[in-house]
């Protein structure tokens, strides 16, 4: 499935992923190839997300996420800069 992660200052993450779990509101929660369109409130925490590879990892203050037609697309209110 096709992932894309924008922040307001810039884009993020670009590609092809087997899998992403983000931080809902209510939990996290997991989307696979293949999911059931959604439209969810992400709150402050961590985007995992894998390659066929790799495992990556991304800090967002809170956003949105969509999922429609294998396509994922997260619009995060800003990224949490490291302490």
């Amino acid at each position: 499935m096709y992932l894309e992660i924008v922040t307001p200052d810039q884009k993020v993450f670009e590609g092809e992923v087997v899998a992403a779990t983000f931080p809902g509101a209510d939990g996290s929660f997991q989307v696979l190839d293949n999911h059931a369109p959604l439209l969810s409130i992400l709150t402050k925490g961590t985007i995992v997300y894998k390659d066929k590879k790799n495992e990556y990892d991304v800090t967002i203050n809170g956003g949105v996420v969509e999922v429609l037609h294998n396509k994922v697309i997260v619009l995060a209110e800003g990224l949490v800069e490291d302490e």
